[in-house]
């Protein structure tokens, strides 16, 4: 662990993300932690006068499929300097008509269908249960989609955030049904790093950049050149977006009381902790 906090707000890049040239007097910082290899090694800087660092989610190279992100290893890394805050961006499909792509949705709701992947710190002899019936930093939310929508950023406050397995995209039948339960966007990364962010007490708001409307629209189904066109438009507006909001960010106040849910969430008394599993829990749950 880095005694001396070296960023108090994180920013973890999603597709088209893998760098930030805003940052300024940058340290690159390779972290080894008990459950393997973060995604990439951290870079850390000042952005805005703000202490900031930064983790590309599928690595600078973009080599790591959403299913094989070691979400724990970032978790564990950002905790380990002292992170705070998490603002993750993701691109996503759009499951509505009004979320057009090149908007921003800041999602309040997630729904997790993905299959085996490996989404909290506890077990192997600690048990523990977080609430996730707000599963983001809703005050932060607030906070940011206003103020993208003050750079003239089309943004959304609200909705539900779909996540599939991957890593291919929707049939025409799973993007239907998913717009008939009233899901708002589709993706494949945000519950499990919400969760996990949950257990290790950050305040965590995603960022959801529309790309194209999934396949359910006639006419509109997934074209890569288009995507990659709007992916463009995304990466320069989210990167202004963050200028403005992050010197704000640790201002921002918390609702959901998301850094102390953890407190009481542990199950197992502490005199029955096993040394090594509590030794790599310590940094998440003190």
């Amino acid at each position: 662990m880095i005694k001396k906090p070296a960023a108090d707000i994180a920013v973890i890049g999603g597709s088209g993300l893998y760098e930030m040239r805003e940052l300024r007097d940058i340290k690159e910082i390779r972290i080894k932690t008990p459950f393997g290899n973060p995604s990439d090694s951290v870079l850390t800087g000042k952005l805005s006068e703000v202490r900031v660092a930064f983790l590309p989610r599928h690595g600078r190279k973009h080599a790591i499929l959403p299913g094989e992100i070691n979400q724990r290893a970032n978790m564990w890394a950002l905790k380990s300097l002292g992170v705070k805050t998490i603002i993750s961006a993701s691109a996503v499909g759009s499951l509505r008509q009004e979320l057009a792509p090149a908007h921003f949705v800041f999602p309040d709701q997630f729904v997790d269908e993905t299959r085996g992947r490996v989404s909290t710190f506890f077990g192997g002899g600690i048990v523990g249960h977080v609430p996730m019936a707000e599963p983001f930093c809703k005050t932060l939310s607030e906070m940011m989609c206003k103020e993208a929508e003050k750079l003239g950023i089309r943004s959304h406050l609200g909705g539900t955030y779909v996540c599939i397995e991957g890593p291919g995209f929707s049939t025409k039948a799973e993007s239907c049904y998913h717009r008939n339960m009233g899901y708002s966007i589709v993706g494949m990364t945000v519950p499990t790093e919400a969760k996990l962010a949950r257990e290790a007490g950050f305040h965590y708001v995603p960022v959801s950049l529309v790309t194209d409307y999934d396949c359910w629209k006639e006419g509109e189904e997934v074209d890569q050149e288009k995507v990659t066109a709007i992916l463009k438009k995304n990466i320069e507006n989210i990167r202004r977006m963050l200028v403005k909001v992050l010197p704000g960010a640790l201002e921002a106040g918390c609702s959901t009381n998301c850094s102390g849910l953890i407190k009481t969430s542990v199950f197992t008394h502490a005199e029955n902790f096993p040394h090594k599993i509590y030794k790599d829990l310590k940094p998440i749950i003190g």
